[in-house]
């Protein structure tokens, strides 16, 4: 294990993590909001631990290998949740434990979207745009952005942008991982761009509108409102976020090539797309057609709002305008299951991811064909490529593990105090990347101590970083030489 240029890495991605404090530090300025010296101070402390890092082994030059690249994603999605906590713990006024701070920070950086912070109208404009800046950085990963990087510091990227996106996703899309990570935060930019046009063309405030475009195209879910997009009591708004939601949870390999051939059919001969679109529109119709029969609500608020709630918790946003987990019967609990699938590989989305599911069933209807057919030779395709077995076994593998650790958590979650209703909707909101709950944690997350909160950290990096990248390093063979 080449320790110095992991450290080197390391020292290299706090220092450029450190830029993302500059432009809330020009907020406070703006604004006169009085967080100045909380995002001052947090700025000093993660550019120079950055450069105390970086500067012993700045001569230490050499290709990361498989291994090196999965420990420096752990270590830098946890270190960075250790520091992006600094200025909204140092911020007396929010008056935050060690743990919420570091709660709300991963809550962010992994998209999640969960908060402790009650008041969200009232916090500091600073604050607030901190809080979905990084949603925006962590949704598409700021590693995949520092490999375009690396590669100019002598360190090649390709190790980490394996590490960060793992499972079943398309090949690169260029020949070079730097060429690669910029073809996506092109795409990405370009959706935010046009996400925060249409909100304040919609009657967004400027403020308003770049927040809830980083946080809508990061499928992350902050909002600068404790009501979150039920505060403008916008159809329009609603639907333009249905919109940008659904594309942000398509993978981005997807866009790539419907930009560059400037034609629809990618989308059209992908098996993942068809089955996310089939899963949200069915969702959408149960949701709709449920809250009407029950007279919950009207047809037309229960055609709007079973779209959008069906959309924001299947693609792992966790946007609301209504207190969905109040709603009567199966429906709160079908879409918090919804968010199992989540979105699909290579999006922002959060979840198993649509690939996963779809593969789980189709080796499902295989196996049930072999009972009638024993000596038949059966193949898994998606579209028309069958898909060799190691793939198949991986998946299967990723969903055990799946369960288990959700089961293992759910467990140690009820024996910290909570309820069956608390802990289930916990765990799988933050293993999903969801954010809101149901029972306590419905509206968010301020009456858990900080045990809880701790526990629910490690579900959201589990569910960031696609479970194997992380509980791989708690293995035997990975540390032998």
């Amino acid at each position: 294990m080449q320790y110095r240029v992991i450290q080197r890495v390391l020292g290299v991605l706090l220092a450029i993590f450190s830029l993302s404090l500059v432009p809330p530090l020009i907020v406070s300025l703006y604004f006169d909001d009085g967080a100045l010296v909380s995002f001052l101070d947090a700025f000093i402390l993660t550019l120079g631990t950055g450069l105390l890092l970086y500067w012993p082994a700045r001569r230490e030059v050499a290709q990361l290998g498989i291994r090196e690249g999965f420990l420096v994603v752990v270590l830098f999605w946890s270190v960075l949740g250790l520091f992006g906590a600094l200025p909204l713990y140092m911020h007396d006024p929010l008056d935050l434990s060690v743990a919420e701070a570091i709660f709300e920070s991963l809550s962010g950086l992994t998209t999640t979207g969960a908060t402790v912070i009650v008041g969200l109208d009232t916090l500091p404009e600073s604050i607030l745009f901190y809080r979905q800046e990084v949603q925006w950085l962590g949704g598409m990963g700021l590693i995949v952005l520092a490999v375009a990087i690396l590669p100019m510091l002598g360190i090649g990227g390709m190790q980490l942008y394996k590490a960060e996106i793992p499972g079943p996703t398309k090949n690169k899309l260029t020949p070079r991982v730097a060429e690669t990570a910029k073809a996506l935060w092109y795409i990405y930019l370009t959706l935010t761009f046009l996400c925060g046009m249409a909100y304040w063309f919609a009657g967004m405030t400027p403020f308003d509108a770049i927040g809830h475009a980083f946080s809508t195209v990061a499928v992350g879910g902050f909002s600068t409102h404790d009501a979150s997009l039920g505060y403008f009591n916008s159809r329009v708004i609603e639907m333009i976020a249905v919109v940008f939601m659904m594309v942000s949870g398509v993978n981005f390999a997807l866009h790539f090539m419907a930009v560059r051939s400037l034609s629809v059919r990618p989308y059209g001969k992908d098996s993942e797309f068809k089955a996310y679109v089939l899963v949200l529109g069915l969702v959408m119709f149960i949701t709709s057609g449920y809250l009407y029969i029950t007279g919950e609500e009207g047809a037309r608020a229960s055609f709007f709002d079973g779209i959008f709630h069906a959309v924001s918790i299947g693609t792992t946003t966790g946007f609301t305008t209504r207190e969905y987990y109040t709603w009567p019967g199966f429906l709160p609990v079908m879409l918090l299951f919804a968010s199992f699938v989540g979105g699909c590989a290579g999006s922002t989305g959060g979840g198993m991811k649509v690939i996963r599911v779809l593969l789980l069933f189709k080796q499902g209807m295989r196996e049930l064909t072999r009972l009638v057919h024993p000596k038949a030779t059966l193949l898994v395709k998606v579209g028309n490529h069958a898909m060799p077995n190691n793939v198949i076994d991986a998946v299967w593998g990723f969903f055990a593990t799946y369960v288990a650790l959700f089961v293992l958590m759910l467990l140690v979650m009820m024996a910290l105090g909570l309820d069956q209703v608390t802990a289930f909707s916990s765990v799988a909101a933050c293993l999903n990347n969801l954010g809101p709950g149901l029972g306590e944690v419905g509206a968010n997350y301020a009456s858990l101590n900080d045990g809880p909160l701790l526990v629910l950290c490690v579900a959201m990096l589990l569910g960031r970083l696609e479970i194997f990248t992380f509980i791989v390093l708690f293995t035997p063979a990975f540390w032998r030489k």
